[in-house]
């Protein structure tokens, strides 16, 4: 056996040990996956739906057949290139509060690999130089304990071998939660509310990772900050969105 079998063979075996002391818990039903099932229990499978055509040419919400554009980019003009998403939101929404608020950070890598599969030519198409999570303030994270764009950036990132960057985007403003507020208010909210923590931006080219994609006021504003700072174009990725129909 050469030095890289024997390297996947303990890699493997550590994989399964950690599988063994930490089991996997289903994104859908948060209940233990049996080793056999793969990473979603064979009952769940299907009740995950993935977000197929059409979609928004803008944003990548579903839309109806032979419409370009959802009603929220009609009327607004985003500052990133492009979004996509793997879910639409209403079929996600229990799953994606227990990875945000319950401490389910290994959803992570079942999410990681979905974007993989189901995104990841999309993905190598837009040839980023980084992934970047949209980052939390210092104090929610510290009171989470961690964020989660970050844990699917990291998945996302080590899956089609694209670097994460998270030393450079900050979050200097302890915004309020979006999902209350107006469009308009949300705007507002979200003014200024990133900050680079690094003068030497080298990225050209980047992807926002989130979670949930809404109105898409939290990219905007990111992605205003970052090509203020240098970067040509920046593109918008999440788990979930609203629709758009």
């Amino acid at each position: 056996m050469n030095k890289k079998s024997m390297n996947q063979t303990a890699q493997t075996l550590g994989e399964e040990v950690l599988r063994l002391l930490y089991p996997l818990h289903c994104p859908v039903c948060d209940g233990i996956v049996r080793r056999s099932e793969g990473r979603i229990c064979a009952a769940c499978e299907k009740k995950l739906k993935l977000l197929t055509p059409p979609w928004c040419m803008k944003c990548g919400k579903k839309v109806e057949d032979g419409e370009e554009f959802c009603p929220d980019c009609r009327e607004r003009t985003h500052v990133f290139v492009r979004g996509r998403a793997l879910y639409d939101y209403s079929c996600a929404a229990a799953s994606l509060y227990r990875f945000k608020y319950s401490g389910r950070r290994e959803y992570a890598k079942v999410y990681g690999e979905m974007v993989a599969d189901y995104l990841g030519d999309y993905i190598r198409s837009i040839a980023p130089d980084a992934l970047i999570p949209i980052p939390l303030h210092a104090a929610k994270k510290n009171a989470r304990g961690y964020n989660q764009a970050e844990l699917l950036a990291r998945e996302i990132g080590r899956r089609l071998q694209i670097p994460v960057v998270t030393d450079v985007l900050v979050r200097q403003k302890n915004t309020l939660p979006l999902k209350c507020l107006t469009p308009s208010e949300r705007q507002n909210n979200l003014k200024n509310a990133f900050n680079i923590r690094q003068n030497d931006v080298k990225s050209e080219v980047t992807i926002l990772i989130d979670d949930i994609y809404t109105t898409g006021a939290t990219m905007d504003e990111a992605a205003r900050t970052l090509m203020a700072a240098g970067v040509r174009k920046v593109y918008a990725l999440s788990l979930a969105c609203g629709t758009g129909v």
